[in-house]
């Protein structure tokens, strides 16, 4: 009974990181973080790409692996994530396609104040430190600016989008659902979640496997030795691709909005707009308090 009750506490965990990772501007790996799993998730990641884990199993010894790897903690963290992100998808849809504006603003809110927090973080701020943040606001900014409103729905680019957001998806503060905003493919992707496109579900989770291949040990390399660095230039990236979540950006999408609600062509909904950015600001400094609180 007591294992039952575990392993559900897990799903539930997982519920919530799945949870996270729907929305832009909060990291599944900073809830991984707050709920105590995250240092076993880097650990059984750790295990599954460790050639002892896979010379267990090719000796025949699957219980063996399937310890090495914390097999039964990923199984059930996995059950929570997958069913959090089914069932979250239909309502991301709706609201982007009925609500752009205001979820938009709410997406904005998160992201900023996240952010801030993030910086608040590091200690020790040198001369150096603002460049490292400057450079990872123009790059956002350039990047954001420079990359075409629609990009490819080519099967490798999908598989290309799951490989760099499931490595942000990990780490926390960074959000891997704002990595396919950045891309254009964050609609694309709710779409086919809930409409089950199993073809791009299956590109896009291979992806994902690839990318955990190959980034996470650099990635993890990269923050253990310029962690302030790497941490300074992500801030800043997010900072500067702000400029693709402003609420207004997309005038199409705000547009065909107001049709499908029958508003006025032009309507703003700048009250909406700054409510629902309060929301998000809200979440976030709930998150962080519950944060410090846990680490107090």
């Amino acid at each position: 009974m007591a294992n039952i009750v575990k392993n559900l506490v897990v799903a539930l965990k997982g519920y919530a990181m799945g949870a996270a990772n729907v929305i832009p501007g909060v990291s599944g790996g900073t809830i991984a973080l707050l709920t105590g799993i995250f240092n076993e998730l880097i650990e059984a990641l750790n295990a599954i790409l460790s050639v002892s884990s896979w010379k267990l199993l090719l000796k025949g010894d699957f219980k063996g692996f399937w310890k090495a790897i914390h097999g039964i903690f990923l199984l059930w963290l996995a059950i929570g994530v997958i069913i959090s992100v089914f069932s979250l998808a239909k309502l991301m849809g709706y609201v982007l396609a009925h609500h752009p504006v205001q979820t938009w603003a709410f997406f904005f809110g998160l992201i900023i104040v996240s952010a801030v927090f993030m910086l608040a973080d590091i200690k020790g701020w040198k001369g150096s430190d603002t460049l490292w943040l400057v450079l990872g606001i123009v790059l956002g900014a350039i990047i954001c600016l420079l990359s075409p409103t629609e990009t490819t729905s080519d099967l490798w680019f999908i598989a290309l989008c799951g490989a760099i957001a499931i490595c942000t998806m990990i780490l926390p503060g960074i959000s891997g659902s704002f990595i396919l905003v950045l891309f254009g493919k964050y609609e694309y992707i709710m779409n086919a979640v809930s409409e089950l496109n199993i073809p791009v579900l299956i590109v896009f989770f291979l992806g994902c496997v690839l990318g955990i291949l190959a980034f996470s040990k650099f990635l993890h390399w990269l923050i253990g030795k310029y962690e302030k660095q790497t941490l300074l230039v992500l801030i800043g990236f997010t900072l500067g691709a702000l400029v693709k979540v402003w609420p207004w950006a997309d005038k199409a999408a705000c547009e065909a909005a107001n049709v499908l609600n029958g508003q006025p062509a032009g309507a703003l909904h700048i009250g909406g707009a700054i409510l629902w950015a309060l929301i998000g600001v809200g979440m976030v400094l709930a998150l962080e308090l519950l944060t410090r609180k846990k680490n107090s």
